[in-house]
Order: structure tokens, then sequence, then C-alpha cells
């Protein structure tokens, strides 16, 4: 059984730095560019790739076999090979033969070379702000300070020490993929995967960064300024494409996902772009009729005039006095419930008047 840390010639104890030296040696001894061998170059690669990989390795030390990739095609999981369900594949040679594109879709696993994308690209960063609901009306500016990944000022953002040249990746040779080697219950299966050791660039510094350590990004806060326009809702994501993580030595940067969270009003309660309110009113005033102020979200008093014999609960319409169409013109309308307030303590004077209109059949 190829074992790949006697191929790496390192102990199982050993640091990721320590396999990365060790690889980098092997690496430039056997390179087939310089008249090494190429299939124990190959072991190599594979090996470093396995090690190097914090969850394949923990699964390769665990099971042993699960990410071998010797010349032995057709050896499955198990000592004698694959056998279940009536299948057996213990010594069936399918050959060095790439099933990636037959059965990517099926078992997870890529096809061909050029299919893998690198992972130089930021991630993308969402955020909530919480609004209140007279923010809306208007459209506002917020500062915020977000804690995100930045372009590296040392090496603006290349990786490498200033004045120092960014070189091929020795292990892929500049295309920034590598060919990985898996074994399943039809043979060894070949797929392109980011290159580990440039992370899909096709090139390294030559001299890392003393700062960011050849990432080309660091963490830090930084201050963004929120331009939110008038008409959000609640649930609604605005998008600042480019202002999420900086990506590896000069990648595309992420974008930055804003959800919105507009509070709930004390006076007035939202649908759509409509606002709905409600208003007391006296008995008198129902009965005969009158103007009667009423206040807007953004505290201005407008002046409604009310039909005598009002009934409790009746609603009048104020148009474009609701929220702003968010990317449109024009407003919403403004709802007044109106509700006839019953007096609960009366005066002498106030009660010998509801006498004689009660006397009246009023």
């Amino acid at each position: 059984m190829v074992d790949y840390y006697t191929i790496l010639g390192v102990n199982k104890n050993a640091s990721n730095e320590d396999i990365k030296k060790a690889y980098r040696k092997l690496a430039h001894q056997y390179h087939p560019d310089k008249g090494g061998d190429s299939e124990k170059f190959k072991q190599i690669s594979e090996a470093y790739q396995v090690l190097s990989n914090q969850e394949k390795r923990a699964q390769y030390d665990k099971y042993g076999r699960v990410f071998e990739g010797n010349s032995n095609a057709g050896a499955g999981a198990g000592q004698g090979g694959f056998n279940g369900a009536g299948f057996d594949f213990n010594g069936f040679d399918f050959g060095n033969f790439d099933l990636g594109d037959i059965f990517g879709d099926v078992f997870g696993f890529g096809g061909g070379k050029g299919k893998s994308k690198a992972k130089n690209r930021g991630d993308d960063i969402e955020i909530e702000i919480k609004l209140d609901l007279k923010d809306v009306l208007t459209g506002l500016k917020k500062n915020i300070f977000l804690s995100k990944m930045v372009n590296c000022k040392r090496c603006n953002g290349t990786g490498g020490e200033p004045n120092t040249k960014v070189k091929e990746c020795f292990t892929c040779r500049g295309e920034g993929e590598v060919q990985e080697l898996r074994k399943t219950m039809f043979g060894q299966v070949s797929r392109f995967v980011v290159c580990p050791e440039c992370k899909g660039q096709g090139k390294i510094p030559e001299k890392p960064c003393n700062v960011c350590s050849g990432e080309g990004r660091i963490k830090e806060d930084q201050k963004i300024e929120l331009n939110i326009p008038s008409g959000v809702d609640s649930g609604q994501v605005l998008k600042m494409e480019g202002a999420g993580d900086a990506g590896i030595r000069g990648g595309e940067a992420g974008d930055l996902y804003i959800r919105m969270l507009v509070k709930n009003h004390p006076v007035f309660q939202r649908k759509g772009d409509d606002l709905i309110t409600e208003k007391e009113i006296a008995f008198s005033q129902a009965a005969l009729g009158g103007e009667i102020d009423i206040k807007t979200l953004d505290d201005k008093s407008i002046s409604l005039k009310i039909p005598s014999g009002l009934q409790t609960g009746k609603v009048f319409k104020i148009s474009g006095k609701g929220i702003t169409h968010f990317n449109s013109w024009g407003k919403g309308n403004l709802f007044v419930k109106l509700n006839i307030k019953t007096p609960e303590k009366l005066n002498k004077k106030q009660k010998d008047l509801l006498e004689q209109l009660k006397k009246e059949g009023i």
C-alpha cells in the first residue's frame, strides 16, 4: 500500500509547513522538466494534494486507502476491492480513464481540464441594516465599519515583497490546475482541481509578503458608505458589487449584500407602499362634520374634510402621502381610519345635552 508520508519523507505528526518543504524539495528533484522521473513526480504531487488538505489528510489518516492513488486501477476501499450489491469490481481494470465527464453530475466530482475555477475571488458578505420607517421616505446615507479582507498595502495585493518578482508556479506549470486521481467503484478516476500551491493563480511570488504571507490581502476594519434608496422594504436585499472580501493576490473582490429590516412604527402601518393609520374623533365631529388635522409620517400636518353623519370605522384615502415607490416615480397612499371616541366621563352639562339629544331620537 502506498504511504503518502513515506513518499514525502515525513512522519505522521509533520506540520503543514514541514509537508510543504518536503514537497518542494522532492518536486524540484523529480520534476520532468528537469529530467526527473514523471511517475515519481506524479506520486509526490498526489501525496502533497492529500496531506496539504486538512480534510483529506484527516480522512486518509482514518481510512488509509480512501485517497490512495497508485497504479492498481480497480482497487477499492476494502482489502479485496469493492464488492457489494452483487457487483464485484475487484481486479476489473478500467484503466486511467477520465470518468469525470460521464459521472460528474451523479457523484459530484468534476470533469476535464478547465472546468475547475480558480479560488482567488473574494467571498461575498451579507449584512443586515435596521431602518426606521421614516428613513425609507427619502432614503439615506449610512456609514458602517465592516471587518473584511482588504488588499495588503505593503504588496498592493500581489502577495510578494516589494521589488521582488512573481514566478510561474512550479507545481501546475502556470495552469492553475493539477490533475487529481481518485479511487471509485468504477476504478481510478481523474479530475482537474485548483492547484493547492498557487491557489489557481498559475503564479506565485518569489518572496512572499511579510505582512500578508503571500496571500495579497489582510483582515481589516473598513468604513463603507451605504446609499440606501427610498422605498426599500423589510427583506429586500441590495447589492454592492466589489464591496465584499478582496480576492487572493489581486483576484476579483466579492460583493456586499445588504438585507433591509424596517422596524415597525407606533402610529403607521405599512402595506406595500401604502400607509395606514387610525385617528379618533369626537361624537360631535362625526355628527356635524368639519375638518380635522392629520399628521403624516414626515411630521407634516394636512387637513382632512369629513362629512356630517360619519360612521365609526370609515376609511379615507389621501393620495400620494405614502411610501416612495422603489426605483420608480410616485408614492403610495395614506389611508386614515376614523373612529368615534365615546367619552368615559361626562360633566352635568354634557349629560343634560345628551339627554336632550336622546329625547330627540339622536
